[in-house]
């Protein structure tokens, strides 16, 4: 029987979003009907190398709207790169933002919008619920299949001055429309492949086990998990196989809708912080640290790892949850080292000495606050340092 609390009055949002192969082709449509006149389009080189920017280009200016292509992102944005943008979109006299690629370009782009229509620095927003006005129209059109960021109401920014992530957490960063198009991550490398997938595997997994989880967020969360355990090594393995791709944008899609309303919990956390210190790849941070976290938080919600564990394919027993734990523990590392994720945190360039600053910003950071298990700064420690 399921608990009272399920039923607690709970408020879920998401964007409008179209999902399926040519979703892409939407976007002019999309901005004619929002009212834009000329819109500022976010990207990075890669994705206008890859040409998925130009087809945008070409949909907007079918419906004889003006653009001009803001392209200067890069891996895990930077305040200074929202700060350009936001400075382009006004002086080109923009009205409204067109975002093409993975979570870089969406979250700078969305830093862009609050920017601009507060004229305040996207400092001002860090944490939940600092943002005051929307953005201008935002349409999402991801090329990759993990960050989620289209559907969800985050937005991570890097600071190199501090050498920290930090998360905007917002109703107002909720995207006007996702055009989701598989088609879009065929361009994607075994590598890019393998990152962004782990990355939609924790976004499910964490937002099961979040104490802010719902019946209508654990759907998602479970179908997301059973979909990358099934088609993200597939798909490593054959990368032009649409039907594959589409499961693994699906996948994508599943995990936003989940951790975006139930948010996250410790693994993404600490992979912010390294992140921030390092700017290394996201999706690589979380899929070292996902094993050793799962582990440490079992005990915390026994119930709901046993759920995930079958959800990836295991047979474990309720009844000898120890061992449960580590066959969880030894499938999530199975499956990053067979998509190709072997390094360590060490190997990516932490040091022993730099843990306690890991550990301390970790813990001043949103997602720690609906980890299952309340940590201290020194349970952060241990973590890393069995991960280095």
């Amino acid at each position: 029987m399921m608990d009272l609390e399920e039923f607690e009055l709970r408020k879920f949002v998401a964007p409008e979003f179209v999902f399926g192969i040519d979703a892409r082709k939407l976007a002019g449509r999309y901005a004619k009907n929002f009212g834009a006149r000329k819109l500022l389009v976010v990207t990075d080189p890669g994705v206008v190398k890859a040409g998925w920017a130009d087809e945008v280009i070409a949909s907007l200016r079918d419906e004889a709207l003006e653009c001009v292509v803001y392209a200067a992102v890069t891996c895990n944005p930077k305040i200074t790169e929202v700060e350009a943008g936001a400075e382009l979109y006004r002086r080109e006299g923009c009205n409204a933002i067109v975002a093409v690629g993975g979570g870089s370009p969406i979250d700078c782009a969305k830093g862009i919008g609050i920017a601009c229509s507060s004229r305040k620095s996207v400092l001002e927003f860090e944490g939940v619920d600092k943002v005051d006005l929307p953005g201008p129209p935002l349409i999402c059109i991801p090329t990759t299949a993990g960050s989620s960021a289209d559907v969800s109401q985050f937005a991570i920014i890097s600071d190199r001055q501090r050498r920290v992530k930090f998360a905007i957490i917002s109703k107002m960063l909720v995207p006007d429309v996702a055009l989701i198009d598989p088609v879009t991550t065929v361009t994607m490398d075994a590598e890019l492949t393998a990152y962004t997938g782990m990355d939609a595997l924790c976004h499910a997994i964490e937002a099961f086990a979040s104490t802010a989880h719902a019946p209508i967020t654990d759907l998602h969360a479970l179908q997301a998990i059973r979909l990358v355990a099934a088609y993200l090594l597939p798909t490593i393995e054959r990368p032009k196989e649409m039907a594959l791709r589409g499961a693994m944008m699906l996948a994508s899609l599943e995990a936003g809708l989940a951790f975006s309303n139930a948010s996250l919990g410790a693994v993404h956390a600490m992979a912010h912080s390294v992140g921030g210190l390092l700017d290394s790849p996201h999706g690589e941070c979380n899929a070292i640290l996902l094993p050793q976290v799962v582990a440490y938080n079992f005990a915390a919600a026994p119930e709901r790892y046993l759920a995930i564990a079958t959800a990836l394919g295991l047979e474990v027993d309720a009844a000898a949850p120890a061992a449960a734990c580590r066959a969880l523990e030894a499938e999530l590392t199975r499956l990053a080292r067979a998509a190709g994720i072997v390094r360590t945190l060490g190997e990516l360039g932490v040091g022993r000495g730099e843990i306690p600053q890991l550990a301390e910003q970790a813990m001043n950071d949103a997602c720690i606050f609906t980890n299952p298990r309340q940590p201290r700064r020194e349970d952060l420690e241990a973590i890393y340092g069995k991960v280095i």
